[in-house]
């Protein structure tokens, strides 16, 4: 069965479209967190940015980057938020790979607020944690 970013690309669905190629998709999110706020999807599926192949992750990011710059220079936001999601657990709710670019005006504006809180890392073995990572990118 086809994800509802499925169907908006096919067609099938209506949509907002800010930019297409071959490629890639560009539309307003129907929700609006922010003026501005744009999903930048490869056309063809994958579930999401883990499972996206290099070569169209980078036209993908160059594109969420693109758009990211226009919306400072031609609707004036303060900075840009660019969010990927991957996995229910981070918060995906569509299986399809996709990245928000969501401009920022001011601090708070809109619905998005996003914020990190560091963990006690005392009873953490940084190094081995380091390691661990590094030894899967081999």
């Amino acid at each position: 069965m086809k994800d509802i970013f499925c169907k908006i690309i096919d067609g099938e669905i209506p949509s907002t479209r800010v930019y297409e190629d071959d490629d890639v998709l560009a539309i307003l999110d129907i929700s609006q967190i922010t003026r501005g706020h744009t999903l930048v999807m490869p056309k063809q599926h994958y579930d999401s940015l883990l499972s996206c192949p290099k070569e169209i992750l980078t036209k993908v990011m160059m594109i969420a980057q693109r758009i990211g710059q226009a919306e400072v220079s031609i609707l004036g936001a303060k900075g840009v938020n660019y969010l990927a999601n991957c996995g229910e657990a981070a918060g995906q709710t569509v299986p399809h790979f996709h990245v928000h670019v969501i401009p920022r005006y001011v601090a708070g504006e809109g619905g998005f607020r996003l914020e990190m809180k560091s963990q006690d890392t005392s009873k953490m073995n940084l190094p081995m944690l380091a390691k661990e990572i590094g030894d899967a990118l081999k």
